[in-house]
């Protein structure tokens, strides 16, 4: 596989989802939906999940064909909360939007759980085969 389609077939799904988050975020308030009383609950779980499946891609993205190694989780972890900043810094420029920093501490959280559980699923499964790819 040549290195463009290589890098496509790894990073594309994470930045399909950063572009979906993207076009969410240049939503002006008065598009978004008002859920009440569960308004913040929603919207900030929202936020845990999909920077928790954004953290799943970036994952999938920094590793590639490689084994996991703890870098690799760090690095995901790190794009992952970059963006959510940027994400925020992105709302302060739409009409009506703000940028919270508390918005970002969700996104954090997500990528958090996310990549705890996978790392926890790796360590703590039993191996299969020994031609499988180890987990380090």
């Amino acid at each position: 596989m040549n290195y463009i389609k290589r890098f496509l077939y790894y990073w594309s799904p994470a930045l399909i989802l950063m572009l979906i988050i993207f076009a969410f975020s240049s939503q002006p308030k008065g598009a978004l939906p008002d859920y009440g009383e569960q308004d913040f609950v929603i919207k900030k779980s929202a936020h845990v999940l999909e920077y928790a499946l954004l953290a799943v891609l970036m994952l999938r993205g920094v590793a590639g064909e490689t084994s996991l190694r703890l870098s690799h989780y760090a690095w995901a972890f790190a794009l992952t909360a970059l963006y959510g900043a940027s994400d925020e810094l992105h709302q302060a420029l739409v009409p009506g939007r703000e940028s919270r920093a508390l918005d970002v501490l969700f996104d954090s959280l997500g990528a958090t759980i996310s990549l705890t559980l996978i790392h926890l699923w790796f360590r703590l499964r039993p191996s299969r085969h020994k031609s499988e790819p180890h987990h380090r």
